[in-house]
């Protein structure tokens, strides 16, 4: 079934910058029956909405949109902030052979500002890193290729971020790689029109640039761009 997504309406934009102010268990729970309806129903509309994009580009990435929908409240357990609730909605797409969501995804994040869309992988763990570096040492020709694509140097611009002071450790000094191995290369993409259908077309750069479904090397693998802030290019194995 086609999706209904319409847009966030400027009373869910409304809702979220009251509930930055008032973030307490007594101001929210009247109000929740609120946030089910301005918030988390378009949310599930918007992530059924990307599912139909990403039937067309990476349907590797199609999930239930229940999945998907974090829920508001937050973990805070070992967080000196005891806010009880998230001031963001936010869905995250795992490749659906992904073990406990490891790997690259794709990321929404709805804030009372903007929408943004994000791809990649955030966080890999000590293993899962050198096989991104060792890969890009080793398909750096094809991997360069890609990035110099006009779709993806429109979507994403040069590489920019933080760089490591030295080359990590295992990797040839000079290697023609360097630039991608000690990056943390930054970008991110915000989506105007929150009030409006159109926010979920902020899954089609991605498809333009068809960076999340080109598989490269022999060792079949996918890469993405990914991040907020200081985000990284990584590549994560089919």
């Amino acid at each position: 079934m086609k999706s209904t997504f319409s847009g966030f309406s400027p009373e869910a934009i409304s809702f979220l910058r009251a509930l930055k102010r008032n973030n307490r268990r007594e101001w929210f729970q009247p109000r929740k029956a609120q946030y089910e309806k301005l918030i988390k129903a378009p949310m599930l509309e918007l992530a059924e909405r990307l599912n139909e994009e990403f039937a067309r580009f990476a349907p590797d990435y199609i999930t239930p949109p229940e999945k998907v929908v974090y829920r508001i409240y937050r973990d805070t357990r070992f967080s000196p902030d005891k806010t009880p609730y998230k001031t963001h909605v936010a869905a995250m797409f795992p490749r659906h052979t992904a073990v406990k969501r490891a790997g690259a995804v794709f990321y929404f994040h709805f804030t009372e500002k903007e929408l943004l869309s994000f791809g990649g992988v955030y966080g890999p763990d000590r293993d899962e890193l050198l096989a991104y570096r060792t890969l890009l040492q080793e398909s750096y020709a094809e991997f360069n290729k890609i990035l110099s694509d006009k779709h993806v140097r429109k979507m994403f611009g040069g590489l920019q971020g933080e760089q490591l002071s030295r080359m990590p450790k295992g990797f040839p000094v000079e290697h023609r790689a360097e630039a991608l191995l000690r990056a943390s290369i930054a970008r991110r993409r915000g989506t105007p029109g929150l009030a409006s259908p159109k926010a979920a077309e902020s899954a089609r750069p991605f498809a333009g640039a068809k960076s999340q479904s080109t598989k490269f090397g022999t060792n079949k693998v996918h890469y993405l761009t990914a991040g907020e802030g200081s985000a990284r290019v990584k590549a994560t194995k089919c």
